[in-house]
């Protein structure tokens, strides 16, 4: 099969042996394929187990990838946006976005594109340089896994998932707007 066919956006996303998924720290069970345009990837070399694929490998691959297919994951790079992979969302169990850096802020709008237009119900997870601050955001936009690249320890992080105990826009995490909710209270 083909070498992929882009060049990464900023610094390629870790893959840590821990992150937070669904408000509590695990350990990670999915191994995250950098972007290496000199390395040509096929079916057949990929290592058993769950794989996150860079999607344009994906793309490639997805027909030759259907006995597999509850363990292949894919990430998107902050320069590829969901409608790439639209109504075939719902066949992946992980998307991941990359945050190439923590003022790149594309990846929050793919993932609620993702959630809210194409009904991805897998684990959506966050993956390279965002922050601490930007934890409540990324819930409210739909993620649920955070693979977090910086020093803290992951228990502290778990704090930043309640920054705010409400909040007046509606978002993925909460439908209605505060004057809605109150007016049916």
């Amino acid at each position: 099969m083909p070498k992929p066919a882009k060049t990464p956006v900023g610094a390629q996303p870790e893959n840590p042996a821990r992150l937070i998924l669904d408000g509590a720290v695990a350990e990670n069970e999915w191994n995250l394929l950098p972007l290496d345009a000199d390395t040509e990837i096929t079916a057949a070399s990929l290592a058993p187990g769950k794989v996150i694929l860079p999607l344009t490998v994906w793309l490639a691959l997805r027909g030759d990838l259907q006995a597999r297919k509850g363990e292949i994951g894919v990430w998107l790079d902050s320069d590829e946006t969901a409608d790439l992979i639209g109504d075939h969302a719902s066949e992946l169990p992980l998307i991941a976005a990359h945050f190439p850096l923590f003022t790149d802020g594309r990846a929050f709008t793919a993932g609620r594109l993702l959630r809210q237009r194409y009904g991805f119900t897998g684990e959506l997870r966050a993956v390279g340089n965002f922050m601490r601050d930007q934890l409540t955001y990324l819930k409210r936009c739909g993620f649920n896994a955070f693979a977090y690249q910086g020093n803290q320890p992951l228990e502290g992080l778990l704090e930043s998932l309640q920054d705010f105990t409400d909040s007046y826009q509606s978002a993925v995490d909460q439908p209605l707007p505060i004057y809605r909710r109150r007016a049916l209270a």
